[in-house]
Parts: C-alpha cells; sequence; structure tokens
C-alpha cells in the first residue's frame, strides 16, 4: 500500500525531478528530461568539486549514476520493469498505472535516492570537520590518536554484545547443559567424548529436544511438521549443548536457526517434494556435473562428493536437494562410482585442487576417508586437497588422533597440501571443543579456513565481526562470506546484498587485516563466485515497487570469456530493517544501509 503522504515525501526530496516529471507528456519524454537532468547535475558538480567535501562529492556522483542506470531503456529491458513510468505515474496521479504491490520499500529506495542525488543524504550532517587534519606533527598525531580511541571504544561496544562459547559465563551454562543431557540419556563423559555416542544419539524429534531445551510453540510445531512430512532433521547432543535453555534467544539465535526450520521452509519444500532436484538445486549442479559425484566451474578446482549426508542437518544447506536424511545409510556413493569419479579427475591434468565436501566427508568412517584421500593423493597433477566440513563445529569430537594421522599422511609440504575448510556461523559456536578439534589440525601442520553464511541470523552490526575474531583467537582464517543464496524456501533467512557491502566497508574494515581475510561473495548459479567488493562485479537494475532491488551480476570469467551475466532479486532492505527493529535494533544505527549499490 501507498499513501499521499509517501507521494508528497518522494517529491519533496527533490523538487527537481517531480517538475520534470510533471511537464513530460508521456514516460518515455520523462525518461529525456530526467536523462538531462541527471547529466547537467553531473557536469555542474564536476566544476565545483573543489569547492564540495569530497566524500559528500562522491556520494552524490554515486547515486547520479545509480539513477541514470535504473531508469536506463536496457535496465528496463532486463529487468521487465520501468521505474521511470512508475515515477510518472505517480507524478501525474495516473492510479490506474500504479501497481498494487507498491510499498514503503519503494518509496524508502527512492527518498534516499534522490536526497544522495542533491548532496543532503545525511550521513556527514554530524560529522565535523576532523580537528587532526588542521595540525601538524606530534599534536595532529595525538588528536587523532584521541579520534582513533573513540572509534574503537564504539565498535567494541558493538562486538562484546556478542558473547562467545570461550566466555567464562557461557562455559558454565554449557557444562550444566551437558550434564542435563547426559542424564536424559544415562551416559557418562567417556560417553560425550566418543563421537560416535553422539552419532547414536542424534536427536530427531520435538519431543526429545523439548526434553533437553525449552522449545517455543512455533519451533515443536515447525520439528513435529518436518517429521511428518519425512524432512531431514536431526541435531547432535553436542550441538544442543550450544543452545540456551530459556526461550529469550538473545544469544543462541543463530544456533537454533541453524537447525529447527521455520514453518515457511517447510512449506516450500513439501510443495516441491516432486521436483526438488529440479527447484532447489538453485547452484545448478546437475549443470555442472560431467560426471556423478563431480561438480566442476572453475578450471583448476572440482568439487568430489562421496557422501551425501551429515551428522545434522543445517536448514539453508546448499544441497538440501540431494539430503535425504540425517546419517542415511545409502549417503556414501559405490566404491565404482567413486573410483570412475577419480579417474575423471585424473584424466583432467589442469585440475589441480579437489574440495572433498557432501554432505560431510568428515562423518565416514576413518577406513573410508583414508580410501578417498588416498586415492587424489595418487593423482599427480592434485597440489591440494580441501575438505569441507561442519564437523568441528557439529561435533568436535570427531576430529580424533587416529584421524588426524589419517589425513596428515596426504599432507606433504612442497608436494601436496591438505586444508580443512569448516562453517561456523556466530561467534556462539566458537567454543573450547571447537578450538581443541581445530588446534589438532593446526599441530598437524594443516590450515583451517571458516566460510560464513551471511544471514539473518549474523547481520547485526559487529556481528560477523565478532566471528572473526574469536576464529582467529582459535586459530581460523576467515576464507568466505557467503550472501546468503535466493532459495525460495529461505528466503525468512536472507539480507540485503547492501548490507553485507556496508558490513565490509565499515565493520570489518575497523579490524587488523589477518581477522578480516575473507573474502565476501555472491555464488551465481551455475557459474560459480561473484566478488561483491566492487560495482564492477554487479550493478543495480532497478527497484520494484516493493522495494526489493534487481542486480546484474557479472561471471568470473569477464574479460576472460563469453559468459552470460546473471539477474537476481534481492530482499527489501526496509523489510530487513524493520526485522531487526523487532529484534532490538536500532535501523539508525544502519543508515548508510541505503547508499551502497
Amino acid at each position: 500500500m501507498y499513501t499521499k503522504r509517501n507521494i508528497s515525501r518522494l517529491f519533496e526530496a527533490n523538487p527537481t525531478i517531480y517538475r520534470l516529471l510533471k511537464d513530460a507528456l508521456d514516460p518515455s519524454s520523462a525518461r529525456d528530461y530526467l536523462m538531462g537532468y541527471v547529466g547537467e547535475v553531473i557536469r555542474l558538480a564536476s566544476r565545483e568539486s573543489l569547492r564540495i567535501q569530497p566524500l559528500e562529492w562522491t556520494l552524490q556522483n554515486q547515486c547520479l549514476l545509480t539513477f541514470r542506470r535504473i531508469i536506463s531503456v536496457r535496465s528496463e529491458r532486463i529487468s521487465k520493469f520501468s521505474i521511470v513510468r512508475l515515477l510518472w505515474a505517480l507524478a501525474h496521479e495516473e492510479t490506474d498505472k500504479i501497481p498494487s504491490e507498491l510499498n514503503d520499500g519503494f518509496f524508502s529506495e527512492m527518498i534516499h535516492l534522490f536526497l544522495g542525488m542533491r548532496r543532503e543524504s545525511g550521513i556527514y550532517d554530524q560529522e565535523p570537520y576532523p580537528e587532526f587534519a588542521k595540525q601538524h606533527g606530534r599534536k595532529a598525531s595525538i588528536i587523532r590518536s584521541r579520534q582513533l580511541d573513540e572509534i574503537g571504544s564504539k565498535s567494541l561496544s558493538y562486538i562484546q554484545r556478542y558473547p562467545t562459547g570461550l566466555d567464562k559465563g557461557v562455559r558454565e551454562e554449557r557444562r550444566k547443559n551437558k550434564l542435563r543431557i547426559l542424564n536424559f540419556f544415562n551416559a557418562t563423559e567417556s560417553d560425550w567424548n566418543d563421537y560416535r555416542w553422539h552419532l547414536k544419539h542424534i536427536i530427531r524429534d520435538a519431543d526429545t529436544l523439548g526434553e533437553l531445551v525449552t522449545l517455543t510453540d512455533p519451533e515443536r510445531k515447525a520439528i513435529e511438521k518436518a517429521k511428518s512430512e519425512h524432512l531431514p532433521f536431526g541435531i547432535t547432543p553436542y550441538y544442543v549443548s550450544l543452545m540456551d535453555q530459556e526461550l529469550h534467544r538473545r544469544h543462541d539465535h543463530a544456533v537454533r536457526a541453524q537447525v529447527i526450520p521455520p514453518l515457511d521452509y517447510i512449506e516450500t519444500m513439501r510443495i516441491h517434494r516432486g521436483n526438488r532436484v529440479h527447484f532447489h538445486d538453485f547452484m545448478l549442479e546437475q549443470d555442472t556435473s560431467p560426471i556423478d559425484l563431480i561438480t566442476r566451474r572453475y578450471p583448476m578446482i572440482v568439487i568430489l562428493k562421496p557422501y551425501n549426508t551429515c551428522s545434522q542437518i543445517c536448514v539453508y544447506c546448499q544441497r538440501n536437494w540431494e539430503i535425504n536424511d540425517v546419517l542415511n545409510p545409502r549417503a556414501m556413493a559405490s566404491k565404482n562410482k567413486l573410483l570412475k569419479a577419480i579417474d575423471w579427475i585424473r584424466s583432467h591434468s589442469v585440475i589441480n585442487e579437489v574440495l572433498v565436501t557432501g554432505g560431510d566427508p568428515l562423518v565416514m568412517n576413518d577406513h573410508r576417508i583414508d580410501f578417498v584421500l588416498s586415492k587424489l593423493a595418487d593423482i599427480d597433477h592434485i597440489e591440494r586437497i580441501r575438505i569441507g566440513s561442519r564437523t568441528p563445529v557439529v561435533l568436535p569430537q570427531r576430529i580424533t588422533e587416529s584421524l588426524i594421522q589419517i589425513i596428515q599422511k596426504y599432507h606433504e609440504p612442497g608436494k601436496r597440501e591438505v586444508a580443512v575448510v569448516t562453517h561456523f556461523e556466530h561467534p556462539y559456536e566458537v567454543t573450547p571443543d571447537a578450538m581443541q578439534a581445530v588446534q589438532k589440525f593446526k599441530m598437524a601442520g594443516m590450515s583451517v579456513y571458516n566460510q560464513a553464511v551471511f544471514t539473518i541470523e549474523n547481520s547485526r552490526r559487529f556481528e560477523l565481526v565478532a566471528l572473526r575474531r574469536a576464529l582467529r583467537i582459535i586459530g581460523v582464517d576467515s576464507y568466505y562470506t557467503f550472501n546468503i543464496k535466493g532459495k525460495e524456501e529461505i528466503q525468512s533467512y536472507r539480507v540485503p546484498l547492501a548490507r553485507l557491502q556496508q558490513e565490509i566497508k565499515e565493520e570489518a574494515r575497523l579490524v587488523p587485516g589477518l581477522v578480516r581475510t575473507d573474502e565476501p561473495v555472491y555464488n551465481v548459479p551455475r557459474l560459480g563466485k561473484n566478488y561483491i567488493k566492487a560495482q564492477q562485479h554487479h550493478s543495480l537494475l532497478t527497484i520494484l515497487p516493493d522495494g526489493r532491488r534487481v542486480y546484474e551480476f557479472h561471471p568470473w570469467e569477464k574479460k576472460l570469456s563469453l559468459a552470460d551475466t546473471y539477474i537476481d532479486t534481492d530482499v527489501s532492505i526496509h523489510d530487513f530493517l524493520t526485522e531487526l527493529k523487532k529484534r532490538g535494533e536500532n535501523p539508525e544505527d544502519y543508515k548508510t544501509i541505503w547508499y551502497y549499490y
């Protein structure tokens, strides 16, 4: 829904645009007028640039170029939506031409854009010109140091909102959780330290989980619905111990959200049960699999999937279309199929790295892990084996000395590297047990990296920074941060691309370089990773009436070979900020998000 007040606010933000739209006889003329206006403002701003504060000038220029792009004929044709027609209809009060889905999200986007085009974004209004810039020498450096103290203190105040599993108070609560779980199963400390005990006692239903932690009514209903629809559900006892007994979800929200599916997810999975391979295979792995068990999107690296199940199921798993159940007994690929896949890798000498993933390959028994690694190590041109596993996070007890000895055999510096890539998603998952598992790899000379998925559960100010800091201190290097994929079943987890851009440029920039080693990416179906730090990798095409942005993502092959771009519709920034407000956040803390295009 829209109101006359929204329309007034929109055109008050840029009266010149309103006059041009009113003067135009039709949308086509309006586009010509608006293009001319943008060109003239850019010309005048360039002439006056020395009299304009540089950051204000840069932001204005960015907004002008963005507006020019979204009103272009090309953007309209690709996105199949005309923002010019909508603006013209609003200016002329042509109500029959205004789409019913028009809402506050669109007006919020356009008002911020219009204000930015006039250098009235308000971002720098409260910022005094830095005092140190007026001084020199020691006096300047002392003033600058004082300013940095203030910036650092403010950052730390945010970071400290997010406790980690290393904190003393959290460790004590988890000790109690563990005792409660052991008492329920009539088990011992020795059982707890045995990963096989955890695998035998996977929690698979709401009644059992409800005996161990307090569940909300929606959580219980969702689990019961998932089970009745035969959807994969399971949690290790260890991971349950990371959940708080209380229902406030202030700290364990990300832990619960990893494994307890929302009802909209279950409904979408149910509807598309019969065609899940085609509907849920968002990355189009079926189109990039030249042989069973292999996925290939890049020249020198392939994915090998010998085992398509895990010790527990993550709700927003990329491969939920392949996973049938936790610890499915038929998850292991046949020896014949596995050997054919490895022979295929051997026949492609340009490939020098294999990512062994699944499912979770470290859930396989030691013998099978040894078999897979030995066959890959026999290939002369393989110089790196990467193991993708969430086991250090959800079942650190699995990282036994015997497992380390098996994997270490194939890690030969100067000849072949074996590295582990894991998936910590929140600082609350970083525990002493996880640290011990990581350090076993590190002491054996192997590197451990992390891939985080940026979701509504870890997207608050400095929440990802808190994760990076906790990971670095236990020996994990941040590797990738994935903007969550646009899979329909996980819409409620999605975060606007602009929020990840904001996090990269503002929060991550404040921590040391060895902490912020991750690369933010959007994984493009069929093609692979799109690096979103710079606009040359993607562009904004339009803003839809409901406030969602439409982007064009460029393939990694850009300037190397010809490939299609990929068009995707984001989630609304307005809706995202509304959800954060419900969770206790102040939207004003995120005000710069509108200016990341």
